[in-house]
């Protein structure tokens, strides 16, 4: 209903992660201007995608998000996976590019591949912009701004925290997370089951009789401050946060130094 809506209402761009969306294309129209974006976190999958999409519905993704290990919330990976090299975004997106060239050169579509997870600086946006990604996606730091919707509560918890308060957990819904460390995350460890009646049924991969928690309720009082109840998802680099800016703040100084680091 979410996706359908989405492209009913003309939404520019719909990010679809926590899974691969195999059958997405199938809520467009012929006049539908919707843009449809998943995130994959390897070339296999990259091309698994594509060739799924291209052979039943005559359609390519408009571009792809690889997202490595040092993002924040759900990821793509198994846990002993977060720390090996073979995973690193760096070695990914390079991966996922070679991965959908066959299928441009077949449909003759450009397919740009934005990198994500873990990038903090203008120095970072270079470096991986150098490796052939079209773009980057950012989102830990544009928490930490004046004009991001969480609860100031929220913005703080990624101001507050240190390096060793980010830790991975293993969500409801089955896959590893990287989150700030918090009671609520204290109390889960300790075996607390926090009682709740799953009013989303959002992923069919969350065992209900089993969860400690509902991923979605704890993620939304996070976001509306109520941080004993739920928890912040954020990137590895979240702990380098110092103060919370404006957006056109934050612009200036990604562009100057990625300027500067191509000098």
């Amino acid at each position: 209903d979410m996706v359908r809506t989405a492209i009913e209402e003309k939404i520019d761009i719909i990010f679809s992660g926590a899974g691969l969306p195999v059958n997405l294309p199938e809520f467009l129209k012929p006049d539908s201007r919707t843009k449809l974006v998943p995130i994959v976190s390897s070339g296999r999958a990259a091309a698994l995608l594509a060739k799924r999409w291209l052979d039943k519905y005559s359609y390519l993704p408009d571009a792809f998000v690889v997202e490595g290990p040092m993002a924040g919330g759900h990821l793509g990976f198994k846990a002993e996976q977060l720390e090996d090299p073979a995973f690193a975004l760096e070695k990914i997106v390079p991966e996922v590019i070679e991965a959908v060239r066959p299928f441009e050169e077949r449909a003759g579509k450009k397919i740009p591949v934005i990198a994500g997870g873990g990038i903090y600086t203008g120095a970072d946006i270079r470096r991986f912009l150098g490796l052939g990604a079209a773009g980057v996606q950012m989102a830990t730091r544009f928490v930490a701004t004046e004009e991001c919707d969480a609860s100031p509560a929220f913005k703080a918890a990624y101001v507050a925290a240190g390096q060793g308060d980010l830790e991975i957990i293993k969500s409801p819904v089955g896959m590893p997370g990287r989150a700030i460390r918090n009671s609520f995350l204290n109390d889960v460890a300790a075996g607390m089951k926090k009682p709740f009646a799953c009013p989303y049924h959002c992923i069919v991969t969350c065992d209900i009789e089993k969860a400690p928690y509902c991923i979605s309720l704890a993620l939304l009082n996070a976001q509306k401050g109520r941080l004993d109840k739920g928890f912040a998802f954020a990137g590895a680099n979240a702990w380098k946060t110092e103060k919370i800016v404006t957006v056109q703040e934050l612009m200036d100084e990604l562009q100057r130094d990625c300027e500067a680091d191509s000098i």
